[in-house]
């Protein structure tokens, strides 16, 4: 087997795709908008920020090598060989592109042309039929391809879609960020002439949250129901720590919000950070803490109140 020095393999993974085909394979690379391209081959093979990701496939890297390996299906040998080979003939120029989170694009799955799959999902955790349809005609809800998967946006003022988190309706525990996102414009329904709004950790919670008011006869497009995106970690020390930036930025823009509702979880981590926030803020805001009455998080609460028993049962009595 041929052997390649340790310091020919760094040299080779420091190539990033971009520097790549812009040096040795220009004809291939499509500029799709500002500092995200794709290729001539891959349409949705997405290059942005140092990272790639071909959606159609469900794989992605960082590397130039990632990228012959994945996608051209070359050997780790053939690959380190390509670029060095490339590389001895042209020397590549690195450009040096802004890296700040603000500068980032939001990278966005390919929409499915149906939205079957992800209204069957949510309505199997017990969202309400007019809630997810409302979701799905602006968009704040789409199904993705090529897996099918539930994507919730949040967009900014111009309405320009800034932040999306993906969930696998597979009931497999598949979840996260999509490349880009920007926790401030997290997924939310909201009513900006409230003056109290609701905290959750997912998007999953919140339509469970409005799904619940509405059985209780409430307008639920009169609430303000926003997503953190994720649990809340404050410090150890409690006074030290930070409010998420997507509560920070809502109450900037919102001066007339006056109260807080927490809907975290309950479990410690949601314990601890709804404790925290009532610390933070307790001098300016009425903070209010109203975790589900039963069951782990709101979905379960709701899964319980219409009798339905999630395939991954996690709930318990609180």
């Amino acid at each position: 087997m041929p052997y390649i020095a340790p310091e020919v393999v760094t040299e080779a993974k420091r190539m990033d795709l971009l520097t790549y085909l812009r040096t040795y394979e220009p004809g291939q690379l499509v500029r799709v908008s500002g500092n995200t391209y794709c290729t001539r081959e891959h349409d949705s093979l997405k290059i942005s920020n140092g990272k790639w990701m071909w959606w159609s496939r469900g794989i992605g890297g960082r590397t130039a090598l990632d990228y012959l390996i994945k996608v051209k299906e070359l050997s780790f040998i053939e690959a380190v060989e390509t670029i060095m080979g490339n590389c001895a003939v042209t020397a590549p120029v690195y450009e040096t592109e802004s890296r700040s989170y603000e500068n980032q694009p939001l990278l966005l799955p390919q929409k499915s042309p149906t939205s079957n799959v992800v209204t069957q999902y949510l309505f199997g955790r017990g969202i309400d039929y007019e809630i997810i349809n409302e979701c799905l005609d602006k968009e704040l809800i789409i199904e993705s391809l090529p897996y099918h998967n539930v994507v919730f946006i949040g967009y900014d003022d111009k309405k320009e879609a800034k932040y999306a988190a993906y969930r696998a309706t597979n009931n497999s525990r598949i979840m996260g960020d999509c490349t880009g996102s920007k926790k401030q414009y997290s997924f939310r329904l909201t009513n900006e002439n409230s003056t109290e709004v609701h905290l959750f950790e997912c998007a999953i919670d919140l339509l469970s949250f409005a799904t619940l008011a509405r059985i209780e006869g409430e307008d639920w497009r009169k609430l303000n129901l926003v997503s953190l995106s994720g649990v809340y970690s404050p410090k150890q020390e409690m006074e030290k720590s930070k409010v998420p930036v997507t509560l920070q930025k809502l109450l900037e823009k919102n001066p007339q919000i006056s109260r807080i509702v927490l809907h975290f979880d309950n479990d410690i981590a949601g314990r601890k950070a709804a404790k925290t926030l009532e610390i933070l803020l307790k001098d300016r805001y009425e903070v209010v803490d109203e975790p589900p009455q039963r069951g782990k998080d709101f979905n379960d609460f709701l899964c319980i109140q219409l009798g339905i028993l999630k395939q991954n049962e996690r709930s318990f009595e609180r």
